[in-house]
């Protein structure tokens, strides 16, 4: 009786145990991060398209680090969420947004547990509002 007691608790807490782990989320690879760096010419302009906010710092740990931003629609637009891209700024141009879409949620992306390699990653993120109209930036993760 002992013994089936024991048992069924030690399985109640490695179920609870994967519950609460999060896997790791690998944004960019070893093999992508060593090959040249697209130049791209520095623009700026005054646009109506949703914002994006990095809320997370961008020097990060490379083994792992949580990724956190907002996509801010204006005017009543809403997100269109099919529209959001990341693309890492290599040559060649390197699609990401598989890798990040995992954490989407609304407005919102989260991924708790992300990981790139040692080095700075120059990201370019877009997004289109229900009304048509975009925004991007580009943001340099500095991974130590």
């Amino acid at each position: 009786m002992r013994s089936i007691f024991s048992t069924s608790v030690m399985a109640l807490m490695l179920t609870l145990l994967s519950w609460g782990a999060v896997a790791q989320t690998p944004l960019i690879t070893e093999a992508e991060s060593q090959t040249p760096n697209l130049q791209v010419p520095a623009t700026r302009a005054i646009t109506r398209g949703p914002g994006i906010s990095l809320l997370s710092p961008t020097e990060v740990a490379s083994k792992s680090f949580a990724f956190k931003m907002n996509f801010e629609p204006r005017g009543g637009a809403k997100i269109d969420p099919a529209s959001i891209k990341f693309e890492y700024l290599k040559q060649p141009v390197v699609d990401l947004t598989a890798r990040f879409k995992t954490g989407l949620n609304g407005n919102h992306l989260e991924l708790p547990q992300a990981s790139v390699p040692a080095g700075t990653h120059p990201i370019r993120i877009s997004v289109r509002d229900s009304e048509g109209r975009e925004g991007k930036t580009i943001i340099y993760l500095n991974a130590k």
